[in-house]
């Protein structure tokens, strides 16, 4: 199998919407200029027909949002703290 070159591309998933309707009909990721992306997508009715609407964002900013806090490194530790 050859190696495939996966920077500026992604894919997009069927999206469960479950009981919130706002949620996005696709969810998937991204590589942009080797950094890694989410991408949600909604299907939406224009005058001119269906369209898809894309929001795309910083991976990690995502996994902060969700409420997940990586720890700080041990070399940010400040022992001069005056309490």
């Amino acid at each position: 199998m050859t190696d495939y070159d996966n920077t500026n591309s992604g894919v997009l998933f069927r999206n469960d919407k479950g009981d919130n309707p706002k949620r996005p009909d696709y969810r998937g990721s991204m590589n942009w200029n080797g950094e890694e992306r989410w991408i949600s997508a909604w299907i939406k009715d224009g005058k001119n027909g269906k369209f898809m609407s894309i929001s795309v964002g910083d991976l990690k900013e995502q996994k902060q949002d969700s409420g997940f806090k990586e720890p700080p490194p041990a070399d940010d530790f400040d022992s001069d703290i005056p309490f």
